[in-house]
């Protein structure tokens, strides 16, 4: 049995049209339940890389610096972040530029208000935008996004003895249950996946290739660098990723729409291929382990150490849990791109 209000909401829905879209629940769900509540954090329902340690936006803010002043030193530079949480990774970020003589005009697209009273407390000097056409189009962009692609809503299609369908959301018993729509979806399936067997299922998120169109367009027409940091799989794979979370625990994914936190992984190869195809520089997709680690992770929590001893275990552990293969180091990946005269970011010269 699925509760909460929007349960109820979908299953009037369900009963007066019959089955919806997969997006149309997902998106829904997820919207209700970033606006409704502060879902971050160890009394949260999950906790984020910047809320593990300060390391990970110190980190990527000398990336972006370094990125910068390779690039030319330009004016106006702008740092821009999609979906920031709580505002930790744009604060320690922020901090770790200043150091290099870079203070970016801070812009936060960021579409819930409770969040953005949040990020203020973080980042008193941020610009709030609910979506990337109003950031400024002169000057370089230097854009993050921490766990942003997998919350946007993902379509799947099916392969049935009829073709290809669009899955959907029906009802049984008052659970919600997935299904295969009537309406054949063949024109949708890149054509050298449409012959598979019976069973097969893909996943595309609108969204996110949306979302790196409008990436790579910038950085192509203003210059700059991005960084996408997620979970995901940096080669095409079938089969379905659709997951949820919930006071730090996975649930199935239906059974609490509005009420958890819907996800799914990102397919890299696919962002990788709609940044290409608007001209901008593939840097190189590596995982954050790797990464972390050539940026010179491992170093940064010794000298926290040294400066803290009593927190020395806890600085340790916070970086294990960043950049262990068997915690975050595996199944997170860091894709980066540039505009086409830009220099290749460190942590990617074997990549790219």
């Amino acid at each position: 049995m699925t509760e909460g209000p929007l349960s109820d909401t979908f299953r009037r829905l369900i009963a007066a049209t019959g089955p919806i879209s997969l997006m149309q629940f997902m998106g829904e769900s997820n919207a209700r339940y970033y606006s409704g509540r502060d879902v971050l954090g160890e009394d949260g329902d999950f906790i984020t890389a910047p809320e593990i340690s300060q390391m990970f936006g110190e980190l990527i803010g000398l990336w972006l610096a370094d990125v910068w002043i390779r690039g030319g030193r330009i004016e106006p530079v702008h740092l821009v972040e999609l979906g920031p949480g709580r505002g930790f990774l744009a604060r320690d970020a922020c901090r770790a530029m200043k150091r290099y003589g870079i203070e970016p005009r801070m812009h936060l697209v960021e579409a819930s208000t409770r969040l953005r009273d949040v990020q203020l407390e973080q980042v008193p000097q941020a610009i709030f935008h609910h979506d990337l056409s109003t950031v400024p189009r002169r000057g370089p962009v230097l854009i993050v996004a921490n766990e942003f692609l997998d919350a946007l809503p993902v379509r799947q299609l099916v392969m049935t003895e009829d073709g290809w369908r669009e899955v959907l959301v029906g009802t049984m018993e008052d659970r919600f249950i997935l299904v295969p729509g009537q309406q054949p979806m063949d024109s949708a399936v890149p054509e050298n996946r449409r012959t598979a067997a019976v069973g097969t299922l893909i996943e595309t998120c609108p969204g996110a290739a949306a979302t790196m169109f409008e990436v790579a367009g910038r950085l192509v027409s203003q210059g700059g660098a991005a960084l996408f940091i997620d979970y995901g799989h940096v080669s095409p794979r079938m089969g379905s990723t659709l997951q949820a979370i919930r006071r730090h625990q996975k649930l199935e994914p239906l059974s609490a729409p509005g009420e958890a936190d819907i996800t799914a992984h990102v397919d890299f190869d696919q962002m990788k291929q709609i940044a290409l195809s608007r001209g901008a520089k593939w840097v190189g997709t590596t995982t954050q382990g790797e990464w972390l680690t050539a940026l010179g992770i491992n170093q940064r929590a010794e000298a926290l150490a040294d400066f803290a001893p009593q927190h020395r275990a806890t600085l340790a552990s916070a970086r294990d849990r960043l950049i262990a293969p068997d915690q975050m180091g595996e199944l997170f990946k860091v894709m980066a791109l540039a505009g086409p005269e830009w220099p290749v970011g460190a942590g990617f010269e074997s990549t790219a």
